[in-house]
């Protein structure tokens, strides 16, 4: 699989070289830019955040870099979140999203997907003394939820009466409406909900998972070499046991990382 993956970056080089940039795809043109423009979502534990010296780090943003290393050439991050992952990948302003994105049918009508990278599913985290025990107690209770979310589209559905304070970055500002206790309740992925209960004795996890969402790697359409690609570093970056020592890497030895499929 590494030996498939140098050749595809050497390979797509050298159309370069001999097409002319005219007939470059993606993988051509990052390769002679010498840059890969990378968005990542740095709004929450462990999947994107800042360190102390301000870096990028977490689950997320290991994956990006790998990416980088695999094509060959240095990763310029870019902070995204909500609408904005596909927007920017639309308007040409970043290469790849790797940015906790749900691959979803109606995003699949905007951007292309990889093969899933992790996957997350829906939970919700409330007050501790709140008394709201399922999903049916939120009716009435102000929920905080990321705007353009998977998790805004279910309340709609499933909750019409809760009411939505809404946020373009779960982390930190959704996170510190839940500890100032200025709404009741959240929603968002498990991979962060589960990580921030158990920093916050004030906050606990509802049980149960409302989606078994596929996280993929987004571009824009239209390269499917380039979409061929990246379902080959996906697959390399699962067989290698570089997915499983990241995902414990970030939830810890003891963590059960979901089941994924490679395709090559």
């Amino acid at each position: 699989m590494k030996t498939l993956l140098k050749n595809a970056v050497m390979a797509a080089a050298a159309a370069l070289t001999l097409g002319g940039a005219a007939s470059a795809g993606t993988l051509e043109d990052i390769v002679e830019r010498g840059v890969v423009r990378i968005g990542v979502s740095l709004g929450g534990e462990p999947i994107g955040f800042r360190d102390d010296r301000n870096n990028p780090v977490g689950y997320d943003v290991d994956v990006a870099t790998m990416l980088a290393e695999k094509i060959g050439v240095p990763v310029e991050f870019t902070d995204v979140s909500g609408d904005a992952r596909v927007s920017m990948l639309v308007s040409g302003q970043l290469d790849v999203v790797v940015a906790n994105t749900s691959a979803t049918l109606p995003r699949a009508r905007a951007v292309s997907f990889s093969i899933p990278y992790n996957r997350a599913g829906l939970r919700v985290i409330a007050q501790a003394d709140s008394g709201i025990d399922s999903i049916a107690d939120l009716d009435g209770k102000k929920v905080v939820v990321g705007r353009g979310t998977t998790g805004e589209t279910f309340l709609k559905r499933e909750v019409p009466g809760a009411e939505l304070v809404y946020t373009d970055n779960f982390s930190p500002d959704g996170v510190l409406l839940l500890r100032q206790k200025r709404v009741d309740a959240g929603i968002e992925d498990s991979s962060l909900l589960d990580y921030l209960a158990t920093q916050e004795e004030s906050l606990k996890t509802l049980p149960g998972l409302h989606s078994n969402d596929p996280i993929g790697i987004a571009i824009a359409q239209g390269d499917p070499a380039f979409q061929r690609w990246i379902d080959m570093f996906v697959s390399d970056y699962i067989q290698s046991g570089a997915y499983e020592a990241n995902y414990k890497k970030w939830w810890g030895d003891d963590a059960n990382p979901p089941e994924l499929k490679t395709l090559w």
